[in-house]
Formats: C-alpha cells, sequence, structure tokens
C-alpha cells in the first residue's frame, strides 16, 4: 500500500510586525547592486554577549532561514536561529529614535541600553 507522506510547514523562527514588513520593502527598495535580501545575526558584541545585526546580503546560504516577505527575502543567520526561535520583530519609530526592535522569548536578561542581549 502507497501512503503519501504530508509534510508539515515548519513555522517561520521569527516573525515581522507589519511595519517590520514595511521597513525590509523600504530597505530592498534602497538596496545596494547585488542584493538579494536582508539578514539579521546575532553577532557576540555588547556587554550582555548577543546583540541583533540587520545586514544586506548579496549571496544566499541555503542553511540560513528564509522568510518571503511582501518586500523582500528575509534571512535568518542559521547560527542565530536558536537564540530567536518565537521572537517577534517590530521597526518602531518616534521622535528620538528609529529601528528594528524585538521581543525575544529566549533572552534571559539584556544591557541597560538594550543593543545586547543574553540567552
Amino acid at each position: 500500500m502507497n501512503k503519501e507522506t504530508k509534510i508539515r510547514q515548519r513555522p517561520a523562527a521569527i516573525t515581522l510586525t507589519d511595519s517590520a514588513n514595511a521597513r525590509v520593502a523600504d530597505l530592498m527598495a534602497r538596496a545596494p547592486d547585488g542584493a538579494i535580501g536582508v539578514k539579521l545575526s546575532t553577532p557576540r558584541r555588547g556587554c550582555s554577549g548577543l546583540a541583533y545585526s540587520v545586514d544586506y546580503v548579496s549571496e544566499e546560504n541555503p542553511a540560513d532561514e528564509k522568510i518571503a516577505t511582501p518586500g523582500g527575502i528575509f534571512y535568518v543567520d542559521r547560527a542565530s536561529v536558536l537564540y530567536l526561535i518565537g521572537s517577534v520583530m517590530d521597526w518602531r519609530e518616534d521622535d528620538f529614535a528609529a529601528g528594528f526592535v524585538f521581543e525575544n522569548p529566549n533572552a534571559t536578561g539584556s544591557c541597560g541600553c538594550g543593543e545586547s542581549f543574553t540567552v
């Protein structure tokens, strides 16, 4: 008997709000030549150990998480996925600052300025 195997779609490691999606679209509209998307990684830096970094990417790494957004492809660095599972990424602007803000359920602490976090 031939049973068909059902493959369940895996949820994305991170969810982008509408505001974050709009910012990714804006970044991709102004992207340098050769950019194929925007990538989130968590390099080691800051006083708490890890920081969020969003940069243009010009080559696709098949091991990275790939999330299709209305404005372009958003990648999550494969080494960072475990630190980010279940996170929500938002874009916030006010009179004094603008930037991506992360609600990360894996973070056990952060520095006073919010620049870096610990897991």
